[in-house]
């Protein structure tokens, strides 16, 4: 089965009617090309996706990890017997809740701030968390990475006035 119809012969008086493409003729037709086409337009679209996908997941495991840094480094904050060992065990929990997400706490900043005297009954405490969010892919300059964005959050915790 022939994909073009046959050149016709002039003997018969139908010279130029009908003329087959030069390049039919001489078997250089476009088949195949649909294919490396579809490839190469698809790499070139895929690979943007896939980093946006990437960069955007990193960012909400950091938002996840400073939630969860926050709240907890809070929480252990109020149930301490003393403002050191309150302390200690704050930024130890921040360490592990980022440690959970792949971050490190050289990448985080924490804050906590007290009320009135820290652990007084019916003071507050609130701990605030910032991280700084590295791209994906992207390697460290003199040390550091460069930040996408910076999360934070921040938890507040009420200290018993009956404990």
């Amino acid at each position: 089965m022939q994909p073009y119809p046959p050149e016709p012969n002039p003997s018969d008086g139908m010279a130029g009617r009908g003329r087959v493409p030069a390049h039919a003729r001489w078997g250089m037709d476009e088949r195949g090309s649909a294919v490396v086409e579809f490839v190469f337009l698809g790499v070139l679209l895929l690979v943007p996706v896939v980093y946006l996908v990437l960069t955007v997941g990193r960012l909400q495991g950091g938002s996840f990890a400073v939630v969860g840094a926050a709240d907890q480094a809070a929480k252990v904050f109020v149930d301490a017997p003393t403002p050191q060992d309150a302390d200690t065990r704050a930024r130890e929990a921040v360490r592990i809740a980022l440690a959970d997400f792949g971050f490190t706490e050289e990448q985080a900043d924490v804050d906590i701030a007290c009320s009135a005297e820290c652990l007084a009954p019916g003071s507050t405490v609130t701990v605030v968390v910032s991280l700084g969010v590295p791209l994906p892919l992207i390697p460290a300059v003199a040390g550091t990475h460069p930040a996408a964005v910076t999360v934070d959050a921040a938890a507040t915790q009420i200290i018993e006035r009956f404990g």
